[in-house]
């Protein structure tokens, strides 16, 4: 359970991090990418806010326990076995839900892009963190 939890913290740690600080950064250089966002269905009364601040903890251990169940399947150093993770659930994981959303809500094929990117980088960095401290 060690071998799940503490890497899932240390990743939730750094994904937080990395996550809302891009935000930040993205919304201060590319404001205009956001606009889309002022949209109802992204408008929230704030009672659920903190489920997504917390999204990064959630990603991160699903993707610890991901990791500890499959880690063998992936060879190399440290790095490339970590991108080869992140890729890899990227392609099962994250493209079918992006394609699923896209098809089904109103958004911009741009603003999918995005998210795909998004969580391919936060599974990348994941990925990473995993193989370097629980190889």
């Amino acid at each position: 359970m060690k071998k799940v939890l503490i890497p899932g913290l240390i990743a939730g740690v750094i994904l937080f991090i990395v996550s809302y600080g891009g935000l930040y950064l993205s919304i201060k250089w590319f404001p205009e990418f956001f606009v889309d966002y002022n949209n109802p269905l992204f408008n929230s009364d704030g009672s659920r806010d903190i489920l997504f601040y917390l999204h990064a903890f959630v990603i991160s251990f699903a993707l610890a326990w991901f990791w500890e169940r499959f880690k063998g399947l992936f060879h190399g150093n440290f790095i490339l076995r970590g991108l080869e993770f992140g890729l890899v659930y990227a392609l099962v994981a994250l493209l079918p839900v992006m394609w699923i959303t896209f098809s089904s809500l109103d958004i911009t094929v741009i603003m999918t892009v995005s998210w795909f990117f998004y969580g391919l980088f936060q599974s990348l960095i994941a990925g990473i963190v995993f193989a370097k401290i629980n190889p």
